[in-house]
């Protein structure tokens, strides 16, 4: 009994050690983006939201953690973001999308390609004319 409750106190000391490593790293990356982006990172912390088990690319199986933040790109609104963290190594880096969609061009030229046939006036998509029927 007593070799088990050092072994679960031993085991309970390093997930907290690795938990708080995590979480300067998830940290770290959230102020690190918001920076790049040129936004403002709130509260100066990130918040723990979930825990579970993921084998990484090796096939060993990990700790996965996600912490959620909150920036803002004007300093009169909140917009989420998200850390996860496959171990102690970034996993997946996430701005609030309506962010990323403010950053993409206004305008973006239709890809659409517009032809027209012989003698025809305006473009006809998905018709051929009498010409190309016959061949």
């Amino acid at each position: 009994m007593e070799l088990f409750l050092i072994i679960f106190f031993l085991v309970l000391g390093w997930f907290w050690i690795d938990s708080m490593a995590a979480r300067e790293q998830a940290e770290l990356t959230g102020k690190r983006a918001c920076r790049e982006e040129g936004v403002q990172f709130l509260d100066d912390t990130v918040a723990f939201s979930g825990l579970g088990f993921r084998r990484d690319g090796y096939g060993h199986l990990k700790l996965r953690r996600t912490y959620r933040f909150e920036f803002s790109d004007t300093g009169d609104n909140r917009l989420k973001g998200m850390v996860v963290m496959l171990g102690r190594e970034v996993e997946t880096l996430d701005l609030e999308t309506r962010f990323l969609e403010v950053k993409a061009p206004l305008v973006i030229p239709p890809q659409i390609p517009m032809w027209r046939w012989e003698g025809s006036h305006r473009p006809r998509h998905g018709h051929r004319s009498p010409t190309e029927e016959e061949s």
